[in-house]
């Protein structure tokens, strides 16, 4: 298996606790994973670390063979888990934004998006609403040729309609051999798209499997195992 990620040892610590402990983990080229686990488990943690936002207090984590900095943030492209549009700026204002700054954004593939979606790029980003917004956070995300997209809750507190565009955007604008690792606890919304699995609970990786091998070891949905896993 090529591998685009892989973390040896991986912890975090902040003053009041440890986010992640001793994460050891090797994912591959070409996969879709969900990165799975309850709110406050680390999963946002790990995407910062993976995105460069974070340093680790010990271990090691390379993306494409390069320990994560300048180099590996030139083939990741980063969804956070909030808002990061700037108010005052059009859609078009943004998608020049994007395009200046990333050698590997594809204009045509935004375009593409917008246009479906009939989203003005005239419009000033505060004058869309919640969802749209959302949507065009992933637009500009989903428009990089990128080896690795981190995807932070991109589904969250938005309707069902939106989910399925999002996913649908998700699955339809990336390379095949490129890879991305979805974070999110809505389990059940994202399985059917899902290649791989990594459940995360307590700071720790409990899980490191395929969809496929779920289903046929313990013969239950991603979703189901999920809950008697992590039964309270």
């Amino acid at each position: 298996m090529d591998t685009i990620l892989e973390c040896k040892s991986l912890t975090k610590k902040f003053k009041e606790n440890t986010a992640l402990n001793d994460v050891n983990l090797s994912i591959g080229k070409g996969r879709i994973v969900g990165l799975l686990g309850p709110n406050g488990s680390g999963k946002t943690t790990f995407i910062k670390i993976a995105a460069g936002l974070l340093t680790p207090t010990s271990g090691d984590i390379a993306i494409g063979g390069n320990f994560v900095g300048i180099e590996t943030k030139k083939i990741v492209s980063y969804l956070p888990d909030h808002n990061f549009l700037t108010p005052w700026m059009t859609v078009e204002g943004m998608i020049k934004y994007f395009e200046d700054f990333y050698e590997d954004f594809s204009r045509e593939r935004a375009e593409k998006m917008l246009e479906n979606l009939s989203i003005n790029r005239k419009s000033k980003i505060k004058t869309l609403s919640k969802g749209t917004q959302e949507k065009v956070a992933l637009i500009l995300v989903m428009s990089r040729r990128a080896q690795l997209y981190l995807l932070d809750e991109p589904i969250a507190g938005v309707d069902p309609a939106t989910r399925d565009y999002i996913l649908r955007t998700i699955l339809s604008n990336y390379d095949g051999d490129a890879t991305i690792i979805i974070s999110t606890h809505l389990i059940s919304d994202v399985e059917q798209v899902l290649s791989d699995v990594i459940f995360i609970n307590n700071s720790q990786v409990v899980l490191c499997d395929t969809v496929d091998n779920i289903r046929d070891t313990y013969g239950k949905s991603v979703d189901e195992y999920f809950r008697e896993v992590f039964r309270c």
